[in-house]
């Protein structure tokens, strides 16, 4: 006997409308292969022309979130607003009436999942988010039902399009970063106020998801060191290139003896890394497990109907499954006592730096590496620069420890002799 199911769209924007268009034009087929009867009963948005464009029946326009949560109809809320403000609120008040809520808001559920699932096993419903990590990639559902049987010991991921599209401009065609973002942005890729992606917050409230997730602790956001893309320069890019190198915004995330490693930040990975191939706005994960070792998962990371694909997807699931699942770790505000989070963590590096052509520098150079315990394992002078008194230098270190490296920068930069120019990590 197929089952009936009400839902309500709050926001028709990019995400909203691709979903309400899903949901409409596959209704069949999900009553065909999923046995559940899908109907969308309300929408909640005030821009009338978006309403008209796509097609949405005036029954089933809503005039106020009370409106919304009061119809008995209605099973599953979809929130696609985003932000934490009234998003939140409305989800709240959906979450209070007993009713099940989807979303895609990864800055919500990163910073507030602790108080929205609260208040969801007390009203025995529902919160799924699939869609608010890497569009239309199923990460969430791997990390639930497909991965459970393996310690999770590390996760590197492409996890934000718009910084993916800007590094593949700079890497292939020497764009250099403003001109790369203003491409984006004429693509609709980046914002008009850029920060969240290209500062890396975004990624950072999506590795926080993911990294509670596979490590069934919690991971607030706030421990996860971030740093973004917007000081990157082609020429770094280009010597990388030389030396094997493809540089990549990261969210990483390792579950190590000594502790939780979680950061997202520019990386140089070894050009055969499959991670290196995932060009333009394209998201991948890279998962390792103590059992099934590494696997993949690849696709486009937004877009209202991959986005759409995720949304529906976790509708599907609470359609289907009675039983509701929640946390696996204990879900508060911050991290238990007992976890620790690593701050000194380790990375082999690239530096570039300045240096006075003359006899002796190397050997001052790599004795301050060698104070902080620092190992190279490869070293290139560049040709000097047009109308520049000093040369290129370029060094790559073993693995070595975060703190070692800043002191050793600090030291280099203190002295008359040379500058460090550029500070990036490299992983394996």
């Amino acid at each position: 006997m197929k089952k009936r199911v009400g839902v309500a769209i709050l926001g028709l924007g990019v995400v909203g409308g691709g979903t309400y268009r899903t949901l409409v034009d596959h209704r069949e087929f999900y009553l065909k292969t999923q046995n559940v009867d899908i109907v969308v009963e309300s929408v909640l948005d005030k821009n009338t022309a978006r309403l008209k464009e796509l097609g949405v029946p005036e029954e089933c326009i809503a005039g106020s979130i009370a409106e919304v949560v009061a119809n008995p109809a209605i099973d599953i809320v979809i929130e696609t607003i985003g932000g934490v403000g009234v998003a939140k609120e409305f989800v709240m008040m959906a979450l209070k009436e007993g009713k099940s809520v989807v979303t895609a808001n990864k800055e919500m559920i990163s910073k507030c999942s602790h108080e929205l699932e609260r208040i969801a096993k007390r009203n025995s419903c529902g919160l799924y988010y699939e869609a608010s990590c890497v569009g239309g990639v199923p990460i969430i559902r791997t990390l639930l039902d497909g991965v459970q049987a393996n310690h999770v010991l590390e996760m590197m991921g492409i996890v934000n399009g718009t910084t993916n599209y800007i590094l593949t401009k700079m890497t292939q065609d020497g764009t250099d970063y403003q001109t790369a973002l203003k491409e984006a942005q004429a693509l609709g890729y980046a914002e008009f106020d850029p920060t969240n992606d290209v500062e890396g917050f975004d990624s950072t409230y999506k590795l926080s998801i993911l990294s509670s997730m596979a490590f069934h602790t919690k991971v607030p956001y706030t421990k996860v060191h971030r740093e973004g893309i917007s000081s990157v320069k082609v020429e770094d890019i280009t010597i990388g290139k030389e030396f094997g190198y493809t540089l990549k915004l990261l969210a990483i995330g390792k579950n190590t003896p000594s502790g939780i490693d979680v950061r997202v930040h520019p990386t140089f990975i070894p050009d055969a890394h499959p991670l290196a191939s995932v060009n333009d706005a394209y998201n991948a994960v890279y998962l390792r497990g103590d059992a099934l070792d590494d696997i993949m998962l690849y696709g486009k990371g937004a877009g209202a109907f991959p986005t759409a694909s995720a949304v529906v997807s976790d509708v599907i699931y609470a359609a289907t499954h009675s039983e509701i699942k929640y946390s696996t770790f204990k879900n508060n505000a911050t991290a238990d006592s007992d976890v620790k989070f690593v701050t000194d963590f380790s990375s082999a590096y690239y530096i570039r730096l300045s240096v006075d052509d003359q006899a002796g520098v190397l050997a001052k150079i790599s004795s301050i590496f060698a104070k902080y315990g620092i190992s190279i394992v490869e070293i290139a002078q560049k040709s000097k620069n047009a109308g520049e008194e000093r040369v290129p230098l370029i060094i790559i270190t073993h693995k070595t420890h975060e703190n070692a490296m800043k002191n050793a920068v600090a030291k280099i930069n203190a002295s008359d002799m040379a500058a460090v120019e550029a500070v990036i990590r490299v992983e394996a």
